[in-house]
């Protein structure tokens, strides 16, 4: 089933004269400024992706470009890389280190010294080591790895949330588009009615102030319709956007049948402690309490001894006894004075680790009331749609019957009865999308990467 920009009207649309009816020349009218939309906007997105968008638009398609090049994906990419960045600048300091030095000197020679001359110019390479710190250096790189892989989390809760809103954004134009069919019929509808007050007027069977007052509510309706008209493109820049691809409205959009719906939910308990095991957020989290802390460890080592290990190789302009071109030794150094920078940033990381911990005690508060939230709502939504089985067998046999009435020139409300249909069809998918983005969000707080298969969405059969 497709739902395009332009619904069609419903009703009878041709005379027995052949000619078009009020209904279906008025519909015509009312559809064209969207039909024009669905024209025009493919034409104008192309300039903003080489490559567009499939027509007509499945959700597949759309959950297919999740994991393409994105603002929100690009900026967790960058963290991500910079973690990396930091934790290999990290392991740098533990590695040796070479480096060459070149002094240029002259000096005025000590009246006891053998050679006079006055260079007395040098030339070293020396290679340095940190061999043992106590700890410190172990604990600044389990803090670094503990850093990147919180964005590693960070990235995958992001992937999660871009196909969260890109489901979202798909749906929001498939309810825009149903509205504007709703609207549009009950638009029709008052046009009708206004007509013929209009032509009963002119028979003087109908007062005027009964005229005047269908006409200005045809004129609420028609107001109605420009502004979901606005809506429906509105909810298409949405989707674009959430693509990544700005100006490309789709215009035909395919309904995906969702077999999701018949899914059995979990007991609250077993939903709960797998979202607060699984959840990407939370073991981001973790992982920043498991730095903070080892960053507490590196700090309280901050005033400890240091080994060192060197290497030197030299070369003296000017040869004395003391002058070795070769040697190598180990330097042990112990601070004995920082000034108070060792205890302020033992401070400064304790307050840290605190606020880490706060932050995840805090997280999984959200995650235990996110799943109940859902949970309800999943349950309250299954009950909504049982009311939307017997509200549609009472809508389709009630459209029959109108639909015989009018047919047997019997006084009917068959356009009535079309735009509650139509009403019910709004409603019906506003439950059912709410009811497939609520399991979505469900197996996102679980930790289970969203993807048309896991979520046993495929589109209908075409």
């Amino acid at each position: 089933m497709r739902r395009r920009a332009s619904p069609a009207t419903s009703g009878r649309g041709v005379n027995s004269d052949g000619r078009l009816s009020m209904r279906a020349r008025f519909a015509r009218l009312a559809g064209a400024g969207v039909i024009a939309l669905c024209v025009i906007a493919p034409e104008t997105a192309l300039s903003a992706d080489s490559i567009p968008l499939p027509e007509p638009l499945t959700l597949a398609a759309a959950l297919a470009q999740a994991d393409a090049m994105h603002p929100e994906l690009a900026r967790q990419q960058a963290l991500l890389d910079r973690a990396g960045a930091h934790q290999r600048e990290i392991e740098a300091r533990g590695a040796a280190h070479l480096s060459l030095e070149a002094n240029l000197r002259a000096v005025e020679p000590s009246y006891k010294a053998t050679d006079l001359s006055s260079n007395d110019s040098s030339l070293r390479l020396r290679l340095r080591k940190r061999l043992y710190d106590f700890g410190r250096s172990d604990a600044l790189a389990s803090a670094a790895d503990a850093d990147r892989l919180g964005r590693e989390w960070d990235y995958l809760d992001a992937r999660q949330q871009r196909r969260l809103e890109i489901m979202s954004r798909f749906f929001d134009v498939l309810l825009a588009d149903l509205q504007y069919m709703r609207d549009n019929e009950v638009m029709t509808m008052t046009f009708l009615r206004w007509d013929k007050a209009r032509q009963r007027n002119e028979l003087g069977q109908l007062s005027d102030i009964e005229v005047l007052e269908l006409e200005s509510l045809f004129q609420q309706e028609r107001g109605n319709v420009a502004q979901t008209r606005n809506q429906q493109r509105a909810a298409r820049a949405r989707l674009a956007n959430s693509l990544n691809r700005p100006g490309q409205l789709s215009s035909d959009l395919v309904a995906p049948t969702l077999p999701v719906l018949e899914r059995v939910g979990g007991e609250l308990e077993e939903l709960t402690e797998a979202a607060l095991a699984d959840n990407p957020r939370l073991k981001a989290l973790r992982a920043r309490v498991e730095g903070a802390g080892q960053q507490l460890k590196g700090a309280r080592a901050g005033d400890g001894p240091v080994i060192h290990g060197e290497i030197e190789a030299a070369a003296y302009n000017k040869v004395t006894g003391t002058r070795d071109p070769l040697s190598a030794g180990l330097v042990f150094e112990l601070p004995l004075s920082s000034g108070g920078a060792v205890e302020a940033e033992v401070a400064r990381n304790r307050a840290l680790l605190a606020e880490r911990r706060a932050e995840l005690a805090l997280a999984e508060m959200e995650v235990r009331q996110a799943v109940l939230d859902l949970w309800l709502e999943l349950d309250a939504l299954r009950v909504r749609r049982e009311e939307m089985i017997a509200l549609g067998g009472y809508r389709e046999l009630y459209l029959d019957r109108s639909r015989a009435r009018y047919e047997l020139e019997i006084q009917s409300d068959l356009g009535d009865a079309q735009a509650r249909l139509v009403d019910y069809k709004l409603r019906k998918a506003e439950i059912e999308f709410a009811t497939s983005l609520a399991w979505a969000r469900l197996d996102a707080l679980t930790g289970r990467l969203i993807d048309p298969v896991a979520t046993g969405m495929h589109e209908e059969q075409r």
